[in-house]
């Protein structure tokens, strides 16, 4: 199943695809328990069951004929992963981590398919990153890496559009991460069972205006996504609805010569096999 979340005439909706048919949801009742996908996916397996059911009974949704938000509003957790493609280090010049690389991303960056990516008046350097999410469906702490892809609920795409001379002011990434507008997500969330386990083999590539700047393998993941749920989940618990952004193969613009970086009037695309295509142009801050 794919779930989306939309904006139509002012109201905030919700929708499933169906196999055959496409997209069908409803507006958002939010005094209802079925209120959105985040609080379904927090009361378990049934609930997820119970929206899908009420959603495939709502109205078609073109997704093309409505404004595409973030497929999750406000995850809990935004946990990034750096240079989790060997191609990527060395491209930037740093060696293959043995350990995860981690920085965060906060909701507030977070923008939808078809959303201007906002280049910020204080920086041009505004850099591309496509990758691959994962969506925590099941609480765990202390996971096996055996069991890790039992706490995936599915995956999407993202554009962690960095502004690289900010993100380079401090030793942690944060603030180069974190500008509003930014973080592009969706078009929509994917179920785990409609893709290879644990996201293996999707081939994964960024376009800018048209031309691959990005062409990567999930198969080349330094740690995958089972070792990624299982290390995070000895820190922290993981909780349904959490996302991880699992990293960005090799071709970013600032380790370009020149660099090549993302201007008003570009458009970026994101996609990967099974996941659709993640499309946001760029825009100046007003």
């Amino acid at each position: 199943m794919r779930f989306a979340r939309f904006k139509k005439n002012g109201r905030e909706g919700i929708a499933v695809s169906h196999p055959e048919q496409g997209f069908f949801g409803s507006f958002i009742d939010q005094g209802g328990e079925q209120a959105d996908l985040l609080s379904a996916l927090a009361r378990g397996p049934e609930a997820v069951s119970a929206l899908t059911d009420l959603l495939l009974n709502g109205s078609a949704v073109s997704l093309d004929e409505v404004q595409v938000l973030p497929p999750l509003a406000t995850p809990q957790k935004i946990i990034c992963i750096g240079l989790n493609y060997a191609d990527h280090s060395a491209e930037t010049g740093f060696e293959p981590p043995a350990y995860p690389t981690i920085f965060s991303r906060f909701a507030s960056s977070l923008i939808g398919h078809g959303d201007a990516i906002i280049r910020p008046g204080v920086s041009t350097m505004l850099d591309y990153e496509g990758e691959i999410v994962v969506v925590i469906g099941k609480t765990g702490r202390n996971i096996a890496r055996a069991a890790a892809l039992d706490h995936v609920f599915g995956y999407s795409l993202f554009n962690d559009a960095s502004l690289r001379d900010y993100q380079t002011r401090t030793p942690q990434w944060t603030i180069g991460k974190n500008f509003d507008g930014t973080g592009a997500f969706g078009p929509y969330i994917v179920t785990a069972d409609e893709l290879p386990a644990g996201a293996k083999g999707l081939r994964l590539q960024t376009l800018l205006n048209g031309e691959v700047v990005q062409d990567g393998n999930t198969n080349d993941l330094i740690f995958d996504v089972a070792t990624l749920v299982s290390l995070l989940s000895e820190v922290m618990t993981l909780s349904p609805g959490d996302i991880i952004v699992t990293g960005t193969p090799a071709g970013v613009g600032v380790a370009r010569k020149p660099p090549l970086w993302m201007k008003p009037g570009d458009v970026c695309e994101v996609r990967a096999d099974g996941l659709g295509v993640l499309r946001n142009p760029i825009m100046d801050e007003a």
